[in-house]
């Protein structure tokens, strides 16, 4: 009989469609790993809340085994939610999966970036992609606004911005260390009506955004209210009507603050953990944050002005972040980079900086001002899909016309280059 309603799945645009579809995804990996032949598919579920597929796995016998979890959009497997092939095996054979487990508890090391300055032209998501994992030791980002504005916002639905920005936080995970931090500036957008037989609309981003966090494996640390001066909110135009008429039900309060959220992603090292076991001890020490630092979680800062980016955030704000979420010489990752305010703020506090844009006006604002930044060796810089702003010592790495680069290897390369110079 024919269907006439519509799917979840379908409702939410999802690549893996149909329980056939998810049980294809299965039978693949089962026959990468070789037990193909040993077990049995239960029935797949789709969990819309969190935009997976779950596929139970069972022994011929039909005792569960585990479950394969499958990313709804993307068709990808987890493995931080999927059963372990070893542990799949394990039960299968009636093992004792403990010492499996515990053979696979190494004593974690201390990951040193070899990271250079770096700027970026193109889309975040792809230049994510071909960064090495674990590169990053802190990411201070705040996205595009999801808003009316033609010249800012390139999305024209809300669901469109969402799936964007879980995919910059989903690669992000991959390229930030272990136990490092994820800080995010972010607040609800005011969709202005379109006409006066229309209301306007505000969308609570923060959130949304807050439970893609959750879902692509951080953990919530902090939330930290930027405080403008009041004057900052009545640009929006919000408050006005109420302002004039006085009258109950118009009242609407002007804002004055942004968010600025704090994850760190998910580990069982203690933050402690890479205090004591940073090999730089100098560092270490030299990093202190010192008298004059934010003791609560409301932070009065004033809007940065002048700026030729529509919606550039104050440099004391990154300033603040970097010092007390990094240690000097760690790589601090902007995925979208605007005019450049993390990279200003990172070299003049002694860190190393990635910033990335997709938008090419952007990229050469930050182009004109790097030549002002403090603690950067221009002959090490990288340079992605843009020219130096000097006739590097080093090959330019691309060009705006070639095609996406293998990040891994060209740092590899840039590294011996850099040591055989000196």
């Amino acid at each position: 009989m024919a269907r006439n309603r519509e799917l979840v799945s379908e409702k939410r645009n999802y690549l893996v469609l149909t329980v056939a579809q998810a049980k294809e995804i299965v039978d693949n990996w089962l026959v990468e790993i070789d037990l193909a032949n040993v077990t049995k598919l239960g029935l797949p579920e789709v969990d819309d809340r969190y935009h997976l597929w779950r596929v139970p796995l069972c022994a011929e016998n039909g005792s569960k085994l585990g479950e394969v979890v499958i990313d709804a959009y993307t068709t990808e497997i987890l493995p931080a939610k999927t059963t372990k092939p070893e542990i799949l095996t394990a039960r299968l054979l009636k093992q004792d999966e403990t010492k499996i487990v515990e053979a696979r508890k190494e004593k974690p090391q201390y990951k040193l970036s070899t990271l250079r300055n770096t700027i970026g032209l193109g889309d975040s998501v792809e230049l994510l992609q071909d960064m090495p994992a674990e590169s990053v030791d802190l990411i201070f980002t705040s996205p595009p606004y999801f808003n009316a504005r033609p010249e800012y916002s390139e999305f024209e639905e809300y669901e469109q911005y969402l799936f964007k920005m879980r995919q910059v936080i989903k690669r992000s995970h991959r390229v930030l260390n272990e136990g490092r931090f994820f800080v995010i500036n972010i607040a609800p957008v005011l969709l202005r009506r379109a006409s006066r037989s229309e209301s306007s609309r505000r969308i609570a981003v923060p959130f949304d955004l807050h439970r893609i966090f959750i879902e692509e494996g951080y953990d919530f640390i902090d939330d930290i209210i930027w405080l403008k001066p009041e004057g900052a909110g009545w640009a929006t135009g919000r408050g006005r009507r109420f302002a004039a008429d006085r009258n109950p039900l118009q009242y609407k309060a002007v804002p004055v603050t942004e968010y600025v959220l704090v994850y760190r992603k998910q580990t069982d090292l203690l933050i402690d953990w890479h205090i004591r076991h940073h090999p730089d001890r100098e560092l270490v020490a030299a990093s202190r944050v010192v008298d004059g630092y934010e003791k609560t979680n409301v932070w009065k800062i004033n809007p940065a002005t002048g700026s030729k980016h529509p919606a550039a955030f104050p440099k004391e704000l990154a300033e603040k972040v970097i010092t007390y979420y990094s240690f000097k010489g760690d790589v601090v990752l902007d995925p979208f980079a605007g005019s450049g305010t993390v990279g200003a703020a990172a070299s003049e506090l002694g860190r190393r900086f990635v910033l990335f844009d997709s938008n090419p006006v952007y990229v050469e604002l930050i182009r004109e001002a790097v030549v002002t930044w403090e603690n950067v060796n221009f002959s090490a810089m990288m340079w992605i899909n843009c020219k130096p702003v000097s006739p590097p010592s080093i090959p330019i790495l691309n060009s705006l016309n070639t095609s996406k680069i293998d990040l891994a290897d060209t740092l590899d390369a840039q590294i011996e280059l850099t040591e055989g110079e000196s």
